[in-house]
């Protein structure tokens, strides 16, 4: 049963957000799979987030709602990808950020994939279903990627220096851009803490 909620789910947030026309309306977050992924300072620059300043916010884990502060990884690397269950490239995205964090872990790097669904009991069933290794954080009524992120698709994954600023942002999945996040990593590592 929770399959065609999930996928009804889907096509009415993709139906909302293509139907929304006013221009001060938040931006929608679909999962827009007829549009070439597009990655770095294109997106950087035309969604408004390239500010340099440091990034804050709070959420909570899943499955347990402890709180979360960006805040508290200030000095690592992070990987923040922005994702829904009703997002099918999000299936093939958030287990390569497992890969990732195995391969850069110990060097100060860390993943997370914030979650924007509504219900979040269909998000055990899509972490089974995808082999999601990656800290899950609830992104409740979407406020951080909707407000602060300014998220247009999904998925989104933003590359965060030690000082909590965004660097990097991939809008859609594409499979190679891997090898971009990987260099784009290594080179954020490189960079001093302060």
């Amino acid at each position: 049963m929770r399959r065609p909620f999930l996928l009804s789910l889907g096509a009415l947030a993709f139906a909302l957000g293509c139907a929304s026309s006013s221009p001060s309306s938040l931006p929608p977050l679909t999962d827009r799979t007829g549009e070439a992924p597009r990655s770095s300072s294109s997106a950087l620059q035309s969604s408004g987030r390239g500010t340099g300043q440091p990034l804050s916010f709070q959420v909570k884990h899943y499955p347990d709602n402890t709180p979360y502060d960006l805040k508290s990884d200030r000095g690592q690397v992070v990987l923040l990808d922005v994702w829904a269950t009703w997002c099918e490239p999000c299936k093939d995205a958030l287990p390569m950020y497992a890969q990732l964090q195995k391969e850069y872990g110990k060097r100060g790097f860390k993943a997370y994939a914030l979650n924007v669904d509504e219900d979040v009991r269909a998000i055990p069933t899509f972490l089974e279903e995808a082999k999601v290794e990656v800290p899950i954080l609830l992104d409740a009524n979407a406020l951080v990627s909707e407000r602060l992120l300014k998220v247009r698709l999904m998925p989104t994954t933003f590359l965060i220096d030690r000082k909590g600023v965004i660097r990097h942002v991939h809008e859609g999945f594409a499979e190679e851009f891997l090898q971009q996040f990987q260099t784009e990593i290594e080179q954020l590592l490189a960079e001093p803490a302060s």
